[in-house]
């Protein structure tokens, strides 16, 4: 006899218990120390919360649509624990090619209400999950952009990551170096960082450009910033660009 199609409430409740039994007290104590900020652990491997996600799908694969996916996020994120955060973005991905435009609202408040409360959880769902929605959606790229003026430090951070994998490729890259330009008034380290690493990546294609933008820009560019977005160029060039946008 099949399986009734689970819901998203007992999805979310199989796989926190799930992750309680792959649970690793040293690992996760290992974890919250490496964060800055304050976040809480299970101590379970990256390689086991994907093969996790992946076998919870299975299960609703072709009987789940968007909105069942969306909802176990609403459930998921919630969580203190970074793996079960990571669960319900890693099932919702599966879904980029159902994303409507209501995504881009949904992700949104999600960072703005701190469910999506740390850098990583932020960049594996936004490099993977807003980056597909801008793929399927480019108009919104100026939506994005926006974002950066926001007051929540999350929103601001995934404005600027989830450009990164287009960057990487040589596209947006208009709007990947001003979104970065944007936030260089911010003082917050992890907007800082987030910004030279986009630069990084905008630079893999068009190392000249990238050099000519910080030369621009010079002083009113981060110094986190600015040696993120240089960790590429060779030794003798990084030192010579750290001396000339002083």
């Amino acid at each position: 006899m099949a399986e009734k199609t689970p819901t998203p409430l007992q999805i979310a409740r199989e796989a926190r218990a799930a992750l309680r039994a792959k649970a690793d007290p040293v690992r996760a104590r290992g974890a919250e120390r490496y964060f800055k900020d304050t976040i809480k652990s299970f101590g379970v491997a990256s390689p086991d919360v994907r093969d996790l996600a992946a076998a919870f799908y299975a299960r609703v694969k072709g009987r789940w649509s968007y909105a069942e996916a969306v909802a176990l996020c609403d459930i998921l994120f919630a969580d203190a624990e970074l793996e079960a955060k990571a669960i319900g973005g890693l099932i919702l991905s599966r879904y980029k090619k159902d994303y409507p435009p209501a995504f881009f609202a949904k992700v949104k408040r999600w960072l703005a209400d701190d469910l999506l409360d740390n850098w990583a959880s932020v960049d594996v769902f936004c490099t993977d999950a807003v980056s597909g929605f801008l793929g399927r959606y480019p108009a919104y790229a100026e939506k994005l952009q926006a974002w950066t003026r926001h007051p929540n430090r999350w929103v601001k951070r995934a404005a600027l990551v989830s450009f990164i994998p287009h960057a990487r490729r040589g596209r947006f890259l208009d709007q990947a170096y001003g979104v970065a330009a944007s936030v260089f008034p911010v003082e917050d380290d992890l907007v800082e960082k987030a910004a030279g690493w986009l630069l990084r990546e905008a630079g893999k294609t068009d190392p000249a450009r990238l050099e000519a933008f910080l030369r621009a820009h010079g002083p009113a560019i981060p110094r986190t910033t600015l040696r993120y977005a240089i960790e590429r160029f060779p030794p003798a060039r990084r030192r010579a660009l750290l001396l000339e946008t002083k």
